[in-house]
C-alpha cells in the first residue's frame, strides 16, 4: 500500500518486509491463486521524478526478459496514476552476507558452488544484453538446497552504454572507477571479488577511503596467493586489470571454472560443494523466510537485504562520492498451504500494461517509524553448575614422632619385656625350687650353664 493509499489490483497485503529511499517491499497473496509474491511499491517522491521512473520501469523490462532457475522471477508489473509497482518472485533462501557474517569463510568447493550458480544468473543476462552492475554478496541468495541465485538488477544497464558509474566499492572493476561504458566483464570482476571473499573471509582490496580504493582496484596486484593453489587461476583471471584479460562474460567464465574444480577436486566436486553449502545455510535457521509464522495459514517471511550501490566520479579535486538512488531489491521467501501457481499476468513485459488506479481501501492503522522485525528466540541463560556440599572436615592427623623420641620409646619397649622376662623366670625358680648348677666363672662351667640353666636342688638339709 502506497502513502496515498493505492495497492496493486488483484493482491491482498499481509505485511510490510522492508522499507527504503526508493520505495517499500511487502509479502502480499495473490487472491485467485493464493500465491505469495513479494511487491515493490515506488515511493510518492521517487514517483515525482520522471528519470527515476524511468529507471524503474526499466528495471522490471530487464526482470521480464530474463528467464532462468538462477534470476528472481517476475510476475508483473503495474503502473497508474496513483503508483507503481513491480509483483516478483518470493524465493527462499538466505543473503551469501548473512552466511559469510555468521561463518567468515567456506570450502573452495562451496565457494565454487556459489560462483558458479550466480554466474549462471549473469549469463542469462548477458545474453539478454544486460549488464547487473553491481554484483555482490547482498544481491546472491543461497537456498535451504545449497543452489543459489541472483537478485536485484536495479541499477543494470545495457550492454556498452554509460548511465554513469554505479556500483558497490568493493566490488568495482577498474574500468567502472573511470567512468568506461558497462561491459559483462565488469560483473566478471565483481564475481570474483565476492568468491575471493567467500574463500577467504575478507575483501580482495580494503582501502580505508574511496581514493585509496580507487588506486587498489586499479593498481595494486591481485592478491590471490591468499586463495588455495587450486582455484588461484581463476582469481588471477577474473580479477584482471584490464578487460580483454578476463573472461569475455558469464558464460566462458562458467567453462573455466568448471575446468578448473574438476581437474583440482574431482567429477563430484559441484554435489560436494552444494552439500556444504547447505550445511553452512543450516547454521542460520532463523534468517530463513520460512523460519515463523506470519500470518494464518502463511509461514513468515524475512526479508534478503539489498543495498543501494553507490557509485563515484573523477572529478578536479579528486575522487568525489556521488549518491545513487537506493533501489529496494528484496526478494524473499514463504512457503504457502496453496499450490505454487504463477498468478495471471506473468509475460517477458514486451508491452508493459498500465491499469486503472484502485478503488483505495481502508488504510490498516500501523504505527510509524522503523519496519517491523523478525523477532529472534530470547537467549538461553548460561548452565550453572550445581554446588558442592561442603566437606566434613578431617580430625587433625598426629604428627609423626621424631627420630629421637622413637629411639627412645623403642628403649622403653625394651626395658619392659626385659622386666616382664625378669619377673617371670623368678616365679619359676621360686615354685619349682630350681638352682643354678654352674659354679665358678670358667668355660665349661659357663657352657653348662647355658646348656640348662637350672637344676632341682637336691634333697637333703642345706650346708
Amino acid at each position: 500500500m502506497m502513502g496515498n493509499g493505492w495497492t496493486v489490483p488483484g493482491y491482498t497485503e499481509v505485511r510490510e518486509l522492508g522499507a527504503g529511499g526508493s520505495g517499500r517491499v511487502v509479502l502480499a497473496l495473490h487472491d485467485a491463486t493464493g500465491t505469495a509474491v513479494a511487491v515493490k511499491y515506488l515511493s510518492d517522491r521517487m514517483r515525482e521524478d520522471p528519470a527515476f521512473v524511468r529507471e524503474f520501469r526499466a528495471e522490471a523490462r530487464l526482470l521480464g526478459g530474463l528467464v532462468s532457475p538462477y534470476v528472481v522471477g517476475l510476475y508483473e508489473y503495474v503502473e497508474a496514476p496513483a503508483g507503481a509497482a513491480i509483483v516478483m518472485e518470493l524465493v527462499d533462501g538466505i543473503s551469501l552476507r548473512a552466511v559469510l557474517r555468521e561463518t567468515g569463510r567456506a570450502d573452495a568447493e562451496a565457494a565454487l558452488v556459489v560462483l558458479k550458480g550466480s554466474l549462471l544468473g549473469l549469463a542469462a543476462a548477458h545474453r539478454a544484453g544486460v549488464v547487473h552492475r553491481d554484483y555482490k554478496p547482498e544481491n546472491v541468495l543461497v537456498a535451504p538446497d545449497g543452489s543459489s541465485k541472483l537478485v536485484d538488477f536495479g541499477i543494470a544497464a545495457g550492454r556498452g552504454t554509460t548511465p554513469g558509474v554505479a556500483g558497490t566499492p568493493a566490488y568495482m572493476a577498474p574500468e567502472q572507477w573511470q567512468g568506461q561504458p558497462a561491459s559483462p566483464t565488469a560483473d566478471v570482476y565483481a564475481a570474483t571479488a565476492t568468491f575471493f571473499e567467500f574463500l577467504t573471509g575478507r575483501k580482495p582490496y580494503d582501502g580505508a577511503s574511496f581514493a585509496e580504493l580507487a588506486v587498489q582496484h586499479i593498481e595494486a596486484p591481485v592478491p590471490e596467493t591468499e586463495a588455495p593453489e587450486p582455484v588461484r587461476p581463476l582469481i588471477r583471471r577474473g580479477l584482471a586489470k584490464r578487460p580483454e584479460q578476463r573472461p569475455e562474460n558469464a558464460e566462458a567464465f562458467v567453462a573455466e571454472l568448471e575446468a578448473v574444480a574438476v581437474a583440482a577436486y574431482g567429477p563430484q566436486w559441484e554435489e560436494r560443494g552444494q552439500r556444504k553449502l547447505a550445511a553452512l545455510a543450516a547454521l542460520l535457521p532463523l534468517l530463513f523466510p520460512s523460519a515463523a509464522g506470519a500470518a494464518a495459514g502463511t509461514t513468515a517471511v524475512a526479508t534478503t537485504s539489498v543495498g543501494g550501490g553507490s557509485g563515484w566520479a573523477p572529478g578536479r579535486g579528486g575522487w568525489l562520492a556521488t549518491g545513487l538512488a537506493l533501489v529496494l531489491g528484496a526478494v524473499l521467501v514463504l512457503t504457502t498451504d496453496a499450490g505454487a501457481g504463477t498468478p495471471p499476468g506473468a509475460s517477458a513485459l514486451s508491452d508493459l500494461a498500465t491499469t486503472t488506479p484502485a478503488t483505495p481501501g481502508p488504510a490498516t492503522p500501523r504505527a510509524r517509524g522503523r519496519p517491523p522485525r523478525t523477532r529472534r528466540p530470547p537467549r538461553r541463560a548460561p548452565r550453572r553448575r550445581p554446588r558442592r556440599a561442603p566437606r566434613t572436615p578431617r580430625r587433625p592427623r598426629t604428627p609423626p614422632p621424631r627420630a629421637g623420641a622413637r629411639r627412645r620409646a623403642r628403649r622403653r619397649r625394651r626395658r619392659r619385656r626385659r622386666r616382664s622376662a625378669t619377673r617371670r623366670h623368678r616365679l619359676r625358680r621360686r615354685r619349682c625350687g630350681w638352682t643354678s648348677s654352674a659354679s665358678g666363672s670358667s668355660p665349661a662351667s659357663t657352657a653348662g650353664r647355658r646348656r640348662s640353666r637350672w637344676r632341682p636342688r637336691a634333697a637333703g638339709p642345706s650346708p
